[in-house]
């Protein structure tokens, strides 16, 4: 099993890289790559999945608090 990575992107999505399982609210598994990105903006006409509707429209940066 490879390990997964979750990469939040400046301005645009949440990419998934590895073995993981995407489910919705009740359970039912979304069709999913070994790589995906998820909709970070809410502008995806494909949620939850990222369509780029993003590009221009959205703008978040955030870092991982660094270690003391």
């Amino acid at each position: 099993m490879s390990k997964v990575q979750i990469k939040v992107n400046d301005n645009g999505s949440i990419r998934i890289t590895g073995d993981v399982e995407l489910l919705d609210g009740e359970g039912n598994v979304y069709p999913s790559k070994p790589a995906f990105s998820l909709c970070r903006c809410g502008l995806s006409n494909n949620k939850p999945y990222c369509d780029g509707s993003h590009k221009g429209k959205f703008d978040s940066q955030v870092r991982a608090p660094k270690a003391e």
